[in-house]
């Protein structure tokens, strides 16, 4: 096991791999932002070195920086928790040339999923089911006419370089084409550095379910059910559940058999995610890999009782997985709900500023991540994400149940900060949600039924 871990990264998910790390009798260090100086993972931490200003490209994303400060703390091992360097291939083999074992999957992997043409073509090789579209990045606006007229409308125009639901055009006529076209590689370009684009025929409404999977260095490969995270905006998560309501058991485990499937191909390690998209027919479809650590892994953690950021430390640290597909029984139903300081009505517009109220929901069976709490601020610098609240109960009427409770526990504020419970609220009532259901286009109708 390693002796100390260097988290390169801020908020509620570098807390919950701190509390990960102390429980495995790891020592923790932490980089921080002067933005982030007074925050509770700095405090917590064993050691905690600054690698810059709040700006995320001079601080967490600064990568000699970061580097330098695993030297500083004498790490053996760096966790990049999600978003920032989480998926940087670079980084990763900066870390193994360092002598730093990066937790997360190899450079080489990182490189062949990130790149979601790449991994297109890859997993298209395995065997999984794809949407149609094309399998390298289309270099013209001519190739993309063409290719278009292949595929299909409504098309998605995607950054080869993207993630986090963003880099992504939707074309829904031949003439809107060349506008989306060049602006999602022009913002491309500016978000990742990279403006190559592929394209992929649009399900919409859809199912989004996902397949979290471990794999150890050793070939063993398992996964750990589903989580449905249909409820989005902007293809950015606000809901995630499992089970999948409304899906059959049949269809999940097949899609799941081939999460394993794809991570077998790819050579993955650690712990990843396998995204995929069901129509309105049960047909699935293959969309994209996460190689990391998912905001929504507690739900997971509470219906298998496996914690998942231990894993993945216990599998960079060399063990093989102590668990075999058979010992995952999954039970009852848990939902996650995010609160983010976000105003709902001005279109999930962030609300940065000084938080003078913070409770959050407790009780049976009830989980808040964050890192949050009265006199703390919502900085402007970084996601708005400030809790996640989840819950499990036996059955899914239960968990509804408690979700509303919980949610109606959660009181926050401070001048101008605004969160998305009450949206979230709304969510939990509407009819299509609590028969299970919703799909992709959830969120916009409940926005265009009562925008508040």
């Amino acid at each position: 096991m390693f002796d100390t871990v260097l988290i390169a990264n801020r908020g509620e998910i570098a807390l919950r791999v701190a509390r990960a790390c102390r429980e495995l009798g790891v020592k923790v260090a932490v980089v921080y932002s002067t933005e982030d100086a007074g925050g509770e993972v700095v405090r917590y931490a064993d050691r905690a070195v600054c690698v810059g200003p709040g700006a995320a490209k001079h601080s967490y994303l600064n990568i000699p920086a970061v580097l330098e400060a695993a030297r500083m703390v004498g790490a053996d091992a760096v966790h990049p928790g999600y978003g920032f360097l989480s998926e940087n291939a670079d980084f990763a083999e900066l870390c193994a040339a360092e002598g730093l074992t990066f937790i997360g999957p190899p450079p080489h992997v990182i490189e062949a999923l990130g790149d979601k043409s790449s991994c297109r073509s890859l997993m298209a090789r395995a065997g999984l089911p794809m949407l149609p579209g094309t399998l390298e990045p289309v270099e013209t606006l001519a190739d993309a006419q063409e290719a278009a007229a292949a595929i299909g409308w409504p098309l998605v125009v995607k950054a080869v370089a993207g993630g986090g639901g963003r880099g992504i055009g939707v074309s829904r006529t031949p003439e809107d084409l060349s506008s989306v076209y060049r602006e999602t590689r022009r913002h491309a370009s500016a978000l990742f550095g990279d403006g190559r684009v592929y394209l992929e025929r649009y399900l919409s409404p859809a199912r989004h379910v996902e397949i979290q999977v471990l794999a150890d260095r050793h070939g063993n490969v398992l996964h750990l059910g589903e989580r449905d995270c249909s409820v989005q905006r902007r293809h950015q998560k606000l809901v995630e559940e499992t089970p999948a309501p409304a899906l059959g058991r049949d269809l999940l485990d097949e899609m799941a058999a081939h999460a394993v499937r794809g991570a077998r191909a790819a050579g993955y390690v650690g712990a990843g995610t396998f995204e995929f998209l069901v129509d309105a027919a049960g047909r699935f479809s293959f969309m994209e890999v996460n190689c990391r650590i998912q905001v929504e892994h507690p739900v997971t953690e509470l219906v298998t009782g496996i914690d998942l950021v231990q894993e993945q430390i216990r599998i960079a640290a060399g063990h093989p997985l102590r668990l075999r597909q058979e010992d995952v029984v999954p039970r009852g139903v848990a939902i996650e709900c995010r609160v983010n300081a976000e105003d709902a009505v001005r279109d999930f517009a962030p609300t940065p500023g000084r938080l003078e109220q913070f409770a959050v929901p407790a009780g049976p069976f009830v989980r808040v991540d964050t890192h949050a709490g009265a006199g703390g601020t919502v900085s402007a610098f970084y996601d708005s994400l400030l809790a996640k609240v989840s819950v499990w109960a036996p059955d899914r009427d239960g968990a509804l149940a408690r979700m509303r409770r919980a949610l109606g526990e959660v009181r926050i504020a401070g001048p101008g900060v605004r969160t998305t419970t009450a949206f979230l609220e709304s969510v939990l009532a509407s009819p299509d949600f609590r028969a299970g259901r919703y799909d992709t286009g959830l969120v916009e109708r409940l926005r265009q039924e009562d925008p508040r």
